[in-house]
């Protein structure tokens, strides 16, 4: 007999989801990492705008959805209707990945911003980073209503530290200095690959509350709105933190900075404020930890009831969440801290999304032409013609990244092609 999960979270969850579950590591690295390649204010804030805007309509456009799918999975619930089959199971499999991958790299990422605080602890990186994504596959054994006040905990924290870093920000005296010298790049492909990469990653988990569709109490089309309503507070947020790190800093002094806001306080000499910054995106990454455990078992839990998985994946235990398909992902994110460091996991992610954002874009279009009396709490705002951009802009970018970090996508597509014959076992006759 199937488990199913109940509806116990409060409709404010899928702000909180959104909004916490999208700002994370990206806002805090991806402006050195940007800065490295883009020496123009202007040029740098169009491409974190125009990012914000293409992800605002993507998630427009997708939260039709979100909207006509009351299951719990994420994007392969979404698009089950429109692909079934392996090509639906295959979306599934990717999603989960991509979630493997992005809590691999964090925890990374975690130690080495504590490293920065307490400098032996560079040494032990890997084994910290298995404890500490250990201890929060542990927490989620505690049940779903834990994790959610974690999460609302954590977005009210991480909304609360980027406006007061954006302020200070705004109000710092940064003496000027000739001896910034722009570092040496030559704007080619792999640097501009780069700066797509670490856009998109910032920008990611617009659709968040997905992974919890099923549990989520009200009106599936007050849920879809909602999630536009938090990349609204996110792009905002995003844009004004730039603005203020351009006019306090300049872009010169933060290029290659793993933490540009900690080096905009390093130069306005206040030391106090730069641990403070470091201890503010450890524990923004702690609570990403948190809300990523909680969703991507889900993924495999909705492949299992769909009997797309092994059995195991769609037992609930006492404390409501997915426990066998909880391990499965804790199991994959540490073999995947053993294997590679920030980069390597970086492009990993973004491939992985691209390609399920692409996915996404597609199953909307598909089910348009399916399913045209369909019932659509939430539909789209101006498809086809937002829906065809959005497609053309994920074509374009999941070309570019595969040409570009062609080893990086070799090796995505050969994890995706382990799906097969798992496909092809589980869907046999019995």
């Amino acid at each position: 007999m199937n488990q199913r999960l109940s509806k116990t979270l409060p409709s404010r969850f899928v702000l909180a989801v959104t909004v916490g579950g999208v700002i994370g590591l990206g806002i805090l690295r991806g402006p050195g990492e940007i800065a490295h390649t883009i020496h123009s204010p202007s040029l740098y804030l169009l491409l974190w705008f125009c990012g914000g805007i293409f992800v605002l309509l993507s998630t427009a456009v997708t939260a039709e959805l979100f909207g006509m799918t009351a299951r719990s999975g994420g994007t392969y619930a979404l698009v089950r209707r429109a692909y079934g089959g392996y090509s639906g199971f295959v979306i599934g499999w990717v999603d989960w990945l991509s979630f493997t991958a992005d809590l691999a790299l964090k925890a990374v990422v975690i130690t080495e911003f504590s490293a920065i605080l307490y400098p032996p602890l560079a040494h032990w990186s890997t084994p910290l980073a298995i404890i500490v994504t250990s201890s929060f596959a542990l927490i989620q054994l505690r049940g779903i209503s834990v994790g959610a006040r974690i999460q609302e905990i954590a977005t009210s924290i991480i909304s609360l530290v980027i406006v007061s870093m954006t302020v200070i920000l705004f109000f710092i005296e940064i003496p000027e200095s000739n001896s910034i010298v722009l570092p040496a790049t030559d704007g080619g492909l792999v640097d501009w690959s780069l700066v797509v990469a670490t856009i998109v990653f910032t920008y990611d988990g617009w659709l968040y509350a997905a992974y919890f569709g099923e549990e989520i109490k009200g009106n599936p089309s007050v849920s879809a709105r909602s999630c536009i309503k938090g990349m609204v507070i996110v792009i905002s947020l995003y844009m004004l933190l730039n603005l203020a790190l351009v006019t306090s800093t300049g872009l010169a002094a933060l290029a290659g900075s793993e933490l540009a806001i900690a080096k905009a306080f390093e130069l306005a000499k206040l030391p106090l404020a730069e641990n403070l910054v470091v201890i503010a995106a450890i524990l923004i990454l702690l609570g990403h930890q948190n809300l990523e455990y909680m969703s991507g078992p889900r993924i495999l839990y909705a492949l299992a009831v769909d009997g797309l998985a092994a059995r195991g994946a769609q037992k609930l235990g006492h404390s409501g969440n997915p426990t066998f398909a909880l391990m499965a992902t804790w199991i994959v994110t540490v073999g995947l801290i053993s294997v590679g460091g920030f980069e390597f996991l970086l492009f990993l992610s973004v491939f992985f999304y691209i390609s399920i954002y692409l996915a996404l874009i597609v199953g909307v279009i598909i089910l348009r032409r399916r399913e045209p009396t369909a019932e659509r709490p939430y539909e789209a705002w101006g498809h086809p013609y937002s829906t065809g951009a959005c497609l053309l802009g994920w074509v374009i970018l999941t070309s570019f990244q595969a040409y570009v970090e062609r080893d990086t996508a070799i090796y995505a597509v050969i994890m995706a092609a382990v799906s097969w014959p798992v496909f092809r076992y589980l869907s046999r006759d019995p």
